[in-house]
């Protein structure tokens, strides 16, 4: 067994583990990096707390812990699950992979200065793919819904900018519209919504059980040291989870449509960044059935049938490639003293532990 550690960009690198020698059978796959940052100066803005965040407990069967759900919990499982499918010597290789950038980060120019540099989405498993050997199927760890999911969306993130004409707050109408951009928040708002609720209802009941979803994350207008001025621009940033067949620069157009029809005379502008495609690993897949079985014989019941399913993990980026792929893990759920720390079931744990362990050792005989 052979481990190593692989330079990615300047916020980190991966963790890939090798049993066997040659091409391998399977990668499993997650990722080191999570969703909230566990700073307080990046994540006060998104979570509206800045007290410190609790260390890692045990209490009983349940462990509670910061950046759990995504993906630690899942991400340590997988290490236990190759390192029991090692021990059972498979004849063809079997690859773990701990990547970097695994959560998605928009890399578009924002109003306000980054305060570190993050690396693009994905990098990690890109990175992999572009320098590694070729698994026959990838296996991604991870939590989520009580599924084998062989369907993942795709995303894209959108800037929605509305500019008018900037004043000061002592003379209203020196502004455009009078009193400023700000004054129009309400309908350029209530546009975006109209525009999410067409778009989520398009894709609604699909065959492939993915779903479509748009929010707003971020909103900025002016400066917190000059609020006696009107700004001239309010800046949007929407996720857009995508299926397939859908085109990032198709949906900007067509949220640029809506909102220019609410606020005509202004300046619309929406620039879209393509995260990744959707993809479909088809149901006859050899990894599918394995992964159905594992879950089957080591969690207690078949895995469920998910419909209209929002999430997107790196099994995007190797299914674009066209490598079978499928994603499996535990559920997680929010602390209800802090929801910002994710709750596990340690026997959970356990099952998926071995689940891996099971795909891996049946891939690779």
């Amino acid at each position: 067994m052979s481990w190593r550690v692989d330079r990615v960009g300047p916020a980190g690198g991966n963790v890939v583990g090798t049993v066997g020698t040659g091409s391998p059978a399977l990668l499993l796959a997650s990722h080191l990096d999570t969703s909230l940052s566990g700073s307080d100066a990046d994540d006060a803005a998104i979570t509206g707390r800045s007290d410190p965040l609790p260390t890692l407990r045990v209490d009983g069967d349940t462990v509670a812990g910061f950046g759990l759900g995504v993906a630690r919990a899942p991400a340590a499982a997988a290490v236990a699950g190759f390192l029991l499918a090692a021990a059972g010597r498979p004849h063809r290789s079997v690859q773990l992979l701990l990547a970097s950038a695994g959560t998605h980060r928009s890399t578009l120019p924002g109003p306000v200065a980054a305060q570190e540099v993050h690396p693009a989405s994905s990098q990690g498993a890109l990175a992999h793919l572009a320098t590694g050997p070729r698994p026959d199927a990838v296996v991604i760890a991870k939590c989520g819904p009580p599924a084998v999911l062989r369907a993942e969306p795709g995303a894209c993130y959108l800037r929605l900018r509305v500019t008018g004409g900037w004043g000061a707050a002592l003379a209203p109408a020196s502004a455009t519209p009078a009193g400023g951009i700000l004054t129009s928040t309400g309908t350029i708002l209530a546009a975006v919504a109209r525009w999410r609720e067409a778009y989520v209802a398009a894709r609604r009941g699909r065959a492939d059980g993915i779903g479509g979803e748009a929010g707003i994350g971020a909103l900025h207008a002016g400066s917190s040291q000059k609020p006696d001025l009107l700004p001239a621009v309010v800046d949007l940033r929407l996720y857009v989870v995508t299926v397939p067949g859908d085109d990032p620069s198709s949906l900007a157009a067509s949220l640029r449509d809506e909102v220019d029809a609410a606020l005509p005379g202004f300046a619309v502008d929406v620039t879209a960044e393509t995260l990744h495609a959707a993809g479909v690993t088809p149901a006859d897949r050899p990894v599918v059935a394995a992964a159905v079985d594992a879950w089957t014989r080591h969690c207690g019941s078949p895995p469920t049938e998910i419909r209209d399913w929002t999430g997107s993990t790196d099994g995007v980026v190797f299914r674009s490639a066209g490598i079978d792929t499928v994603r499996l893990g535990p559920t997680s759920t929010p602390d209800p003293d802090d929801p910002r720390v994710d709750r596990l079931d340690l026997h959970r744990l356990d099952a998926f532990r071995d689940a891996y362990a099971d795909i891996a050792v049946r891939s690779a005989s």
